[in-house]
């Protein structure tokens, strides 16, 4: 509290110091524009006098009308975390009281309290976020774009153009870079912008602006009862909330991306786009998350000139890392289709899964299953198991044919793609090559051999997998002609990760961190 825009705020927080226990029992958690206090089953959220850019917290009335709308708007998707809103009021001899009666000196946002270990960025931190949570995730994600009210009014080209001078601006204040080079990659910015403007205004006017979250990441996320659950969301600024919401889910990508959770990143963007008709924004997703990085980049620094010394050596560094991904971001990778085929239980889709988050731009190629493309035809859960009549061959020539549309769509907007089929018939095989040669982007089509016995082995160990695939449909396909098989054969008796790794130095991609 040494910076002296905070200095009126030094009475009130010794005040909650006092009235929530002594400074060693109450556990407190700072960031750019706010302070928690934690305490028993309550957390009290104090907004800072900052005054930014993007941010004007300057006043009480100001910080009392921001708690009251934090409230209004996290009620959507966290209504048991929000208590109220409690007040800071002087009293007659001049000391301080909760909801009294005298003028208003402060705000509290009142919350229920949570484990912090519960906290998604403690949890990628220290490795309990898995594929599942984040799979959830998406769903609960992709459930609260879909009922979030649509705005054509706001975002396309002219939001995001706000976005790239703020972070400028935002960004030559902190000095974390030369100016020179920042203006090179404010120049790379506008330049992309322009590139994807007739996305960005096709998208607005056909009602993907939404009043989204606005700052959704791993710290804004937490399991509460165990449910994914998002909170803290953007209050003080529409526009900053009403946007894409591919952007929305774009900043918790760039979050996963820069903590190294790159299969995590895969997973959340797939899952989402499994429920959502959004792959027409494929291509904005990389330039989406530059932002989001450039946005924590110039936040960071801005805490590292506040911090202490002991701290703003690591804050900068950090704000740097993220200056350094927004410029990698922007550097795009050529669209490619890769087919991994072979029998149920031969590995395909876990091979694809660990695959896709280095093919392609960041983060990673779309990933079309024909498991996960039959279940959402029928409008069931990918766990949920369908009849066999689900698996007629009418049916099959569908699923194939929606997985060849969707792979176009998502071509065609600069991703990379990976199909995840049986590919069983030769027929299926050329078209799928085909629609890489009339899209005019790189094919490589992989086999999957593996033994009955193995086949076998894995289909009967399945636990909550969205093949349907049993024993008895092993075997069928076992004694079925494949035909000519002019894909790369690959031995899939081998350990999963190692197979991916075979198929991705064949397409050009070195050594795969582990």
């Amino acid at each position: 509290m040494k910076s002296a825009a905070l200095e009126e705020q030094v009475g009130t927080v010794s005040f909650l110091e006092r009235l929530f226990g002594t400074r060693s029992s109450v556990q407190t958690i700072s960031t750019h524009a706010s302070r928690i206090f934690l305490t028993g089953e309550k957390a009290y959220k104090l907004k800072l006098a900052v005054h930014f850019p993007y941010l004007d917290y300057s006043t009480p009335h100001k910080r009392h009308e921001a708690c009251l709308k934090e409230f209004e708007l996290n009620s959507r998707t966290a209504p048991a975390l929000y208590v109220g809103v409690r007040t800071i009021t002087r009293k007659a001899d001049g000391g301080l009281e909760i909801d009294g009666d005298g003028s208003l000196v402060d705000a509290l946002l009142e919350m229920r309290r949570f484990d912090q270990d519960c906290l998604f960025d403690r949890m990628a931190q220290n490795g309990s976020l898995t594929g599942a949570i984040v799979s959830d995730l998406a769903h609960q994600i992709a459930a609260f774009h879909r009922e979030a009210p649509i705005n054509r009014e706001m975002g396309g080209v002219k939001g995001i153009a706000q976005v790239l001078d703020i972070n400028d601006r935002s960004l030559r204040a902190t000095g974390l870079v030369a100016d020179d080079v920042a203006a090179t990659v404010a120049a790379r910015f506008q330049e992309t912008l322009l590139e994807h403007s007739q996305v960005l205004e096709k998208r607005r006017l056909s009602g993907r602006v939404r009043r989204c979250h606005g700052d959704l990441t791993l710290r804004n996320i937490c399991l509460w009862q165990g449910v994914p659950t998002l909170f803290d969301c953007i209050e003080f600024d529409e526009s900053i909330a009403t946007i894409d919401v591919l952007y929305d889910l774009a900043f918790l990508l760039m979050d996963l991306w820069h903590r190294e959770q790159r299969d995590l990143a895969s997973i959340l963007l797939n899952r989402y786009l499994d429920e959502t008709d959004e792959a027409d924004g494929l291509g904005l997703v990389p330039f989406f998350m530059a932002i989001r990085a450039a946005v924590r980049a110039h936040v960071t620094a801005i805490q590292a000139k506040n911090a202490l010394a002991s701290d703003s050596a690591h804050l900068r560094a950090e704000a740097m890392q993220y200056f350094d991904l927004a410029q990698s971001l922007l550097q795009p990778s050529p669209p490619a289709l890769v087919a991994i085929g072979g029998l149920s239980g031969s590995g395909k889709s876990t091979v694809a899964s660990l695959s896709a988050p280095y093919l392609g731009s960041t983060p990673g190629a779309r990933i079309l299953s024909s498991d996960r493309i039959r279940k959402r035809l029928f409008g069931v859960s990918a766990q949920t198991r369908l009849p066999e009549a689900a698996y007629q061959p009418e049916i099959s020539a569908k699923v194939y044919e929606t997985q060849r549309r969707e792979a176009t769509i998502a071509l065609a907007c600069g991703a990379a793609v990976v199909v995840d089929a049986v590919f069983d018939r030769p027929d299926e095989r050329k078209k799928i090559e085909k629609i890489a040669a009339e899209g005019g982007v790189s094919f490589s089509g992989y086999w999957l051999d593996a033994s009955e016995k193995v086949l076998v082995s894995r289909v009967m160990s399945r636990l909550n997998d969205p093949s349907d695939a049993t024993v008895d449909v092993v075997v069928k396909q076992v004694s079925r002609d494949c035909g000519e098989i002019d894909w790369v054969r690959l031995d899939a008796s081998r350990d999963p990760a190692t197979i991916s790794d075979d198929i991705l130095r064949r397409c050009g991609i070195g050594t795969v961190p582990s």
